[in-house]
Parts: structure tokens; C-alpha cells; sequence
């Protein structure tokens, strides 16, 4: 891309939106995102190298031909009589946990909720929890991401959701993250949050998920930064394009709440920040964390100029308590980051 291919003009800027998001877009945005639009059971192919991930699959599939059901109404008549199916995907990074989770979804259909652990806190957070309740109470599955274990006030809050919708009648499914090298590679991360729901425990059936990280990535502190000139002049040429300062972008992210943060996306193509460098606060880092994960569910390059990634988040970040969500943030922004140098 060069200053020749369009004529410049002045890129828009993140920092100068402030999205407001009525409650029904909140609640129709909790579907597969835009990454994952295209999983399903037929997509997915498992290795048979790991038997687990064929029996993961058929067992999912059954499930899905559980909720949807042969017979008319009945979801309803199953409601009635309290017994929701309840599944945790036990596994690694990179073993496909997120894709059968969105190709159950999408073998469901409607009514289903679709979100990460942190969209259904902000969610609560947003509206409040009865009447999350209320609005999730009416969805037959209710999908939940990448659930955290590294929060126990977030923890408690959402063991106590799921429990209510549960004792709705409600279906639920789960997945969390352990990273490469931790003990059990997942196994524990099973033991942790039936342990951390409590009540709920004897309801989930944990279906373990082996296999090899299908990206193949290694975990990293991520790569060096553009120039921020060159990060200018390609935003300045490219349609959809915003441009920030690291220090406007993370302050005004401090000003609308996590859960705007996928309408402060709308219509953006490519995102361009210059001047990047290290954060030193937790709630800081906590926000480009989000942020992140809205970029990747919405496919959006970058293009970071400043110290890049690289040094973005703390050694103490990376080795403390909410280490695992640092590091898939700079899995996402590195995978982010390459799509957007591609750009140049």
C-alpha cells in the first residue's frame, strides 16, 4: 500500500467515538462471531491421532439432536422436567474447543446465546443480573467461552447465572483455556471449575478434547512495532481505517464500558495505533484485553507502531493471575498484526 493507491485523507478515530448500545443489540450480538461464522460439526475435522476429539463430536451432535429435538415442542416439555444437558470442553490451546462450541451453537440455531466469559459479565454488568437472567432464560443453549478462573469475584457471579439458568430449564456449554505447558495441559483447569461452580458440578459432563495446537503457534510477547510514519500514511490511504495514539486509545477506553466495545468497532476495517508501549496498570491491560478479543472476533487488522507488542504487557502480567488472558491477547494481536503488515 503507498500514498499513490488512494488519495489521503484523515483517518477517523476510535478515541472520538462514544457508541451508545441499546440493550437489544447487547442481547443479539451473543452469536458465533464473524471468526467462527462458518463452523460446523460437518467443518470440523478431527485428528485421529486423538480418539477424543471423534467421541467429543458424536457426543455433541447428540446433544444438538437433544435440544432441537424430533418432535415438536419438545425443548419445552424437556424444560419442564429439569433436565438440561450441562458440557465442559476440557482441553489445551489450539485443539478446536472453540470450534465445536460454535458448531454446537450453530446446530442449535435459536434461541441460543454465544459469548466469551467477559461479554456475559459486561452483560451483566450492562443490564444488571435479573434481568440478564430474564433475557437468557429464554434461550434454549446458552454458550459459554473461554470461562475464567482467575477472578473470583467475575467466578462466583457467573457460577451463580449459569445455576439460575440451569434451574430454568436452560442447556449450557463451556470452555476454558489452559496454557501449553501447565499441568495436565487442561486437566486441571476441569478439576478447577467444577470445583469453582460448586452446586453446579454434578450437572456438567466434561468431555476432554486432546490433540496438538492446530495453529501451531508458540506463545510469545509478540513483535516489534511499525514505524509510526509508515502506520500513518497507511491509514491515511486505506478505506475504513482508524488512527489513535496509544495514550488517547487507552484512555478513552477507560470511558465506555466493555461491553460498547464491539460498537466502537462498527464499519472499521483496518485499526492503526502508533506510539504503542508497555502498560503498567492491571485495569488498563485488562481493557486492551477486551478490545483485543473484539478485534479478533470481528477479523480487523492492525497496525502498531511504537515498541509493537513486543513489550505490551508486563513479565509480572505474564506470570500472574490473569497471565492467561495476556497471553491469548498477544496470540490474537500477533495473528491480528500480520494481517495488517500484509496490508502494506
Amino acid at each position: 500500500m503507498t500514498s499513490t493507491d488512494a488519495p489521503a485523507t484523515q483517518p477517523a478515530s476510535l478515541a472520538a467515538r462514544r457508541p451508545q448500545v441499546p440493550v437489544d443489540r447487547l442481547l443479539a450480538e451473543l452469536v458465533p462471531p464473524r471468526h467462527f461464522a462458518d463452523e460446523s460439526f460437518a467443518t470440523y475435522r478431527p485428528d485421529a491421532s486423538y480418539p477424543s476429539q471423534q467421541a467429543v463430536l458424536d457426543r455433541l451432535r447428540a446433544v444438538a439432536g437433544e435440544l432441537t429435538g424430533g418432535r415438536s415442542g419438545s425443548w419445552w416439555r424437556r424444560r419442564r422436567a429439569g433436565a438440561p444437558p450441562a458440557i465442559y470442553l476440557d482441553g489445551g490451546f489450539g485443539v478446536g474447543k472453540t470450534r465445536l462450541l460454535a458448531s454446537l451453537a450453530h446446530a442449535v440455531g435459536g434461541p441460543t446465546a454465544y459469548g466469551t466469559f467477559v461479554e456475559y459479565t459486561n452483560l451483566v454488568g450492562a443490564l444488571g443480573f435479573l434481568p440478564t437472567v430474564e433475557a437468557l432464560a429464554a434461550r434454549r443453549l446458552v454458550c459459554i467461552d473461554e470461562f475464567e478462573l482467575d477472578d473470583p469475584g467475575d467466578t462466583v457471579l457467573m457460577a451463580r447465572l449459569l445455576r439460575e439458568l440451569a434451574d430454568r430449564g436452560v442447556a449450557l456449554a463451556a470452555t476454558s483455556n489452559t496454557l501449553p505447558g501447565s499441568l495436565g495441559e487442561g486437566r486441571f483447569a476441569a478439576d478447577d471449575f467444577l470445583r469453582e461452580i460448586q452446586a453446579l458440578a454434578d450437572r456438567f459432563e466434561v468431555l476432554r478434547v486432546d490433540g496438538e495446537d492446530y495453529r501451531h503457534r508458540a506463545l510469545s510477547t509478540g513483535g516489534a512495532g511499525l514505524d509510526d510514519d509508515a502506520v500513518r500514511r497507511a491509514a491515511a490511504s486505506a478505506p475504513g481505517a482508524t488512527l489513535d495514539s496509544f495514550a488517547d486509545l487507552v484512555a478513552h477506553l477507560a470511558t465506555v464500558h466493555p461491553s460498547r466495545y464491539g460498537a466502537l468497532l462498527d464499519g472499521v476495517r483496518l485499526v492503526a495505533v502508533t506510539g504503542v508501549g508497555p502498560v503498567q496498570a492491571q485495569d488498563v491491560a485488562l481493557r486492551l484485553v477486551v478490545l483485543v478479543d473484539r478485534l479478533y472476533d470481528r477479523d480487523v487488522p492492525v497496525l502498531l507502531g511504537g515498541g509493537g507488542a513486543e513489550h505490551l504487557f508486563t513479565p509480572e502480567m505474564l506470570r500472574g493471575g490473569y497471565r492467561k488472558k495476556y497471553h491469548r491477547a498477544l496470540s490474537r494481536l500477533g495473528s491480528l498484526a500480520e494481517a495488517g503488515r500484509a496490508l502494506l
